[in-house]
């Protein structure tokens, strides 16, 4: 007597392998050149046109607009380090600065109140210093406990912990360290700041006025270097095919090359395109910050037959590319590889000759005739 369970794992695995057959062979007919039959009658009444097809070079050009700006990382925020009064701004947008260069002056009674506090701290750790040197010396004379001198030796380290920690304070409210120590001897309290530039670069904006009362953390200027810079690339969806090929991309109107670093993952809802991001070393060439651009795209060949044909000659069906090739018995639907498109022409990968023309109107009838074979087939 036969096993159930044998008999259905028999069947099951005869119904798979069915099924990959069926799906293995509509795979390869979708793959597979379809032969149209039309008589020049039916083509003219279709109002079906053709167009010769060039042979390509191995590169295409895709064409897009683009908008310059500044890496993130290359962005910094100058930011008030105390509350108080923008007594003066000493630089101005698009001005060039060095590291260290003033930039503002403020007027701030945070500051004060920051200097009492380290000459505070300063006083108490030199008493608890000498404090200890003292209470050293009575202990070698044996006069006082070794308690009092671990707790004298404490108190010490807790007073320079404190001084140390004002010291930083003073620093983050942009005092130097030169400044810091003339506070230190001097023993006078000042209630001027300046705050100078934290890198090289180009004032990108100015965020503050003469004569505000503003926070601390308050931004004063955007500083950004501009070497290199990105462009933000616009590439619509239908065009994006292709960009891992990318080799350069130049804008022609500035006279710059550069490359593509980064091609993006999603898709504006509102454009319907793919932000890419190219990248340049101006030089001498004037690219600026949120200006407009049209840039070239470089695209290397795939390898293989190449051929430019129009655009409006490419269409979609079953998730392949399509284009009809002309016959003496009317038209061969040929499934391409889609390289590159353009709004003119697009660059395709077929088994293609120089002499073939394509059709570029009357897709409909032509889309009609491919679908009704494809149902035929099954």
């Amino acid at each position: 007597m036969k096993n159930p369970l044998l008999q259905k794992l028999a069947r099951t695995a005869r119904i798979g392998a069915a099924v990959a057959a069926v799906v293995g062979a509509t795979l390869a007919r979708a793959a597979e050149d379809v032969a149209i039959q039309l008589s020049e009658q039916a083509i003219e009444a279709a109002g079906i046109e053709t167009k010769p097809i060039e042979k390509s070079a191995g590169s295409d050009e895709l064409v897009v607009p683009g908008t310059v700006s500044v890496p993130p990382q290359q962005t910094r925020m100058v930011a008030s380090p105390a509350a108080g009064l923008v007594e003066t701004l000493l630089v101005s947008p698009d001005e060039e600065v060095k590291e260290g260069d003033p930039i503002a002056t403020l007027k701030s009674s945070e500051l004060i109140e920051s200097q009492r506090a380290f000459l505070q701290a300063s006083a108490d750790a030199a008493l608890a210093t000498e404090k200890l040197r003292r209470d050293e010396q009575l202990y070698k004379e044996r006069i006082i406990a070794e308690r009092r001198l671990l707790v004298t030796r404490a108190e010490a380290a807790q007073a320079r912990s404190v001084l140390d920690e004002r010291a930083q304070l003073l620093a983050l409210d942009g005092m130097s360290e030169q400044a810091i120590e003339t506070l230190r001897k001097d023993r006078k309290l000042g209630s001027a700041l300046t705050v100078r530039a934290p890198t090289s670069g180009v004032i990108l904006a100015r965020h503050a006025t003469v004569g505000d009362r503003i926070q601390a953390s308050a931004p004063l200027v955007t500083i950004a270097r501009l070497d290199p810079v990105w462009v933000n690339l616009q590439i619509p969806i239908g065009r994006s095919v292709g960009l891992d090929r990318a080799d350069r991309v130049v804008l022609p109107s500035l006279g710059a090359e550069g490359r593509l670093i980064r091609i993006g993952r999603t898709a504006d809802p509102a454009t319907q395109s793919v932000t890419a991001v190219a990248e340049f070393h101006p030089g001498k060439s004037p690219i600026r910050p949120g200006q407009a651009v049209q840039a070239i795209l470089r695209l290397r060949g795939a390898g293989g037959a190449q051929w430019r044909v129009p655009a409006d000659a490419v269409v979609h069906h079953r998730e392949l590319d399509w284009i009809f090739v002309r016959t003496a018995e009317g038209f061969r639907a040929v499934p391409v590889k889609l390289l590159s498109e353009t709004p003119q022409t697009a660059s395709v990968q077929a088994p293609l000759a120089a002499s073939d023309r394509v059709a570029t109107r009357g897709m409909l009838t032509l889309l009609a005739e491919l679908a009704a074979r494809d149902a035929s087939a099954k």
